[in-house]
Parts: C-alpha cells; sequence; structure tokens
C-alpha cells in the first residue's frame, strides 16, 4: 500500500485551527512577499492554488486565503504518531516523506487478514485519533499503489486487484505515473505519447531520449512491471507514546490516569508487533518546557499493560514532584524479545515468589490466563471500534484533554 496525507500541513493547521476549516489555507511563503506554496487546503486548490506555486500566482488566484508559515515540530509529530499505526499492521514500512508511507500487507499463513480490511483500519485510525485525512492507494507493486493513491483524493480507498494492474494503469494520462514531471510530459506528448499504455508500448529509443538511464524503470512503471521491494530501516528498538495536554496536569491522579491510558497504546502496539518488553520509561515536560526521563528493568519482559501498571507509581515518583504542572507525559517500552511468556521461568505475580512487602504491586486481575483473554477481548473492541472503546478507569479523568486524543469519548459506566 501507499499511504498519502491529504494536503497534510494545511490540514494539521485547519486542525489546530477550527475557525479555519472550510476556508483557503496557504502553508509557505508571504502573501506580500517573493516565496512559494509548500502545501494549501482544498479550499484553496478550488482556486487553482498549487504547491511549488509562486506566493504572488497563489495571491492572484484566491486573494481571500489565509496564510501560514507553518509549524514543523507539529507536522514531525503527527507524521511519527501516524508512521507508528502503519507499523502496528506490518514492520515492512518504507516511509519515503512526511506525509507518504509505503507498507507490505501481504497476507502470510499467520495472519490471513484481507489487505482491504487493513488499509481500511489504517484510514479510520488516521482520521478518528489525528483528525486528519489520507488516502490510499493498494495493488501488487509500489508504482501501481502510488499511482492509485492518488485517483480518489481526499480520504479515498483505491484496490487495484492483482491481475487487473495493465488494464487500471493503459488508459491514464501520463502525468498520472510518478517519475513524469513536467519537461517529461512535454516530450512524450511530442512523440504522440499521451497515456501509460502508450507509454508502456513506446520504442526503447524514444524513452532513452526522454528518461535516459531511468528508461528501463519507467517503462516498468507503466506496465506494472516494477518489482522493487520495501527498503526497510533499522529495527524497531522502542516502542513509545506520549500526549501533550492543552489544559496543564497538577494532580497526581490526573497524570498517573494519562500514564495508564499511554501505557495501553504502548502494550498494545507491542502485542501486535508480537515483542515484549524488558525496559519500561517514563517522560514528563513541565511547565516550564524542562523534560525529565526514569526508566527501570522488568523482573520479566511483558506486552501486558495490567502487568506493566503496577510499575507506573515508582517511574513517577522519580520525575515529578507534587504541585508541579505537567505539559506531556510519555510512556516508552524497549529491550525486546518475541519469547512467549510461557517460554520464560516463574512468574512475576506468583504468589510463591512474591517477597513480604510485594503485595501492593499484585496486579488487578493475578492470573495470567484470565488477563490474557482480557486483554485479547479488549484488542478486539478496539479494533472494530477505535483505540479508545475500552480504557482504564483512571484514564477518564483526562481523557480529550491531550492534543492527540480522540474526538470520540467512551462509554462510562
Amino acid at each position: 500500500m501507499l499511504l498519502d496525507l491529504d494536503a497534510f500541513f494545511a490540514s494539521v493547521e485547519q486542525l489546530d485551527h477550527p475557525e479555519w476549516r472550510g476556508k483557503p489555507v496557504i502553508v509557505g511563503g508571504d502573501a506580500d512577499r517573493h516565496g512559494v506554496v509548500s502545501t494549501c487546503s482544498y479550499e484553496a486548490r478550488a482556486f487553482g492554488v498549487r504547491s511549488a506555486m509562486a506566493s504572488a500566482t497563489a495571491v492572484r488566484l484566491c486573494p481571500d486565503a489565509i496564510w501560514t508559515h507553518g509549524r514543523h515540530e507539529r507536522y514531525r509529530q503527527l507524521s511519527a504518531q501516524i508512521m507508528d499505526m502503519i507499523r502496528d499492521e506490518t514492520p515492512y514500512v518504507e516511509q519515503v516523506s512526511i506525509d507518504e508511507a509505503f507498507a507490505d500487507i501481504t497476507p502470510t499463513r499467520v495472519n490471513t487478514e484481507h489487505p482491504v480490511s487493513v488499509v481500511q483500519r489504517i484510514q479510520r485510525r488516521v482520521f478518528e485519533e489525528v483528525g486528519v485525512t489520507c488516502s490510499i492507494g493498494l495493488g501488487s507493486t509500489k508504482s501501481v499503489a502510488k499511482t492509485a493513491s492518488d485517483m480518489e483524493k481526499p480520504q479515498g480507498l483505491t484496490v487495484v486487484y492483482p491481475g487487473t494492474e495493465r488494464a487500471f494503469l493503459a488508459p491514464l494520462p501520463i502525468g498520472a505515473l510518478s517519475g513524469v514531471g513536467a519537461a517529461a510530459k512535454e516530450r512524450l506528448t511530442s512523440y504522440g505519447i499521451r497515456t501509460l499504455g502508450e507509454l508502456a508500448a513506446a520504442p526503447e529509443p524514444v524513452l532513452q531520449k526522454v528518461f535516459g538511464q531511468r528508461a528501463e524503470m519507467m517503462r516498468q512503471r507503466a506496465s506494472a512491471e516494477d518489482d522493487s521491494e520495501i527498503s526497510l530501516g533499522r529495527a524497531v528498538k522502542s516502542v513509545s507514546h506520549e500526549a501533550t495536554f492543552s489544559d496543564l496536569l497538577t494532580e497526581r491522579a490526573d497524570i498517573h490516569g494519562a500514564l495508564v491510558a499511554l501505557l495501553g497504546k504502548v502494550a498494545r502496539r507491542l502485542r501486535r508487533k508480537g515483542l515484549k518488553a524488558r525496559t519500561l520509561a517514563v517522560k514528563v515536560r513541565l511547565e516550564d518546557r524542562s523534560v525529565r526521563n526514569s526508566q527501570m528493568g522488568l523482573p520479566q519482559p511483558s506486552d501486558d499493560e495490567i502487568e506493566l501498571a503496577v510499575h507506573l507509581d515508582e517511574l513517577l515518583d522519580k520525575v515529578w514532584r507534587g504541585g508541579e504542572r505537567v505539559r506531556l507525559l510519555g510512556v516508552r517500552a524497549s529491550g525486546f524479545t518475541t519469547k512467549g511468556i510461557e517460554e520464560l521461568q516463574g512468574s512475576l505475580f506468583d504468589p510463591s515468589q512474591m517477597e513480604a512487602g510485594d503485595a501492593e504491586k499484585k496486579p488487578l486481575i493475578a492470573d495470567a490466563d484470565k488477563r490474557k483473554g482480557l486483554l485479547a477481548a479488549t484488542d478486539a473492541l478496539k479494533d472494530r471500534f477505535g483505540e479508545d472503546a475500552v480504557v482504564f478507569g483512571s484514564a477518564l479523568r483526562t481523557q480529550g484533554n491531550d492534543t492527540g486524543s480522540s474526538s470520540k469519548h467512551p462509554a462510562q459506566c
């Protein structure tokens, strides 16, 4: 699949400035100076404004547009959150820009879920948990998926099933193919080549004149014969989740509840990746923007938030003093193993192995099998109804306060 965030920078600005929603927004440059448009909302595109357009031209086309220089730290924050959503589904992810990523979600013997179901879940999570939209193309090659992702913007989903790739590509204009810029388009048109089907059948000398060393690659893309694979980055070394709070937290119960909610998201991602963590860490950013971190080794690798939550108080004591105003919280798990808990000797919560004074560290549900069943049930509910469908009661205290939370609230009972 290829996931493309729709008018990403402008969409984030409209997300953070509700009064800008439904209005033309232009990110980058200045309305009264030389510069270029970085990106623009779909409302601005209706006036003919496009990325890389000169600011002066954009002003002439859309004089009432809202201009902003943008906030790249904010864009990177949300981009990372969305990329983690993709990695929740598959480790085979290639991020090609801040707003685009390829991912291989080919079914396997272990995970037989239909790829369409996977991309629908990702698309839903991006909208519900972040608040922006994305368009996804699904196909058997990277170039087909990339082309498909542009078909139904915004919030489109275009599926090109195996065996239909050439029929899908052939009638499309040459400009629909990644790598065909304005100059190449003009030269191809001069040779009478206007569709991807004509490009796929074009004589090699013509393609050499237009694309040079890229000639064969472009022919393969137009013919759906591109066999390039997902380019993997470094192995995952940690899984984390952070939240920034619009209303600063000062009460320990609120802070602890927010950490529990973040821990639940981290543990769920661990289970999806088939990982168990040996190290747990907490991060706090205070009102003055100073940051404190604390981590601890776990007695036993775990992907169970019920089991891990008993350590949060100890970590919180190391990074927060009563009364301090908290702006951001984060939870990180690292030191991974893929061994199943049944392969490990002993149990952290086996009463026969508990030392005196450890009773207060017993989890809410001590029976490992019962916890496993509970987590499987809550994971299934979240898959169907969203990440906030089931939460710890303590997490309800800050529900909706963090800037990355879903607009939908769980039922309270």
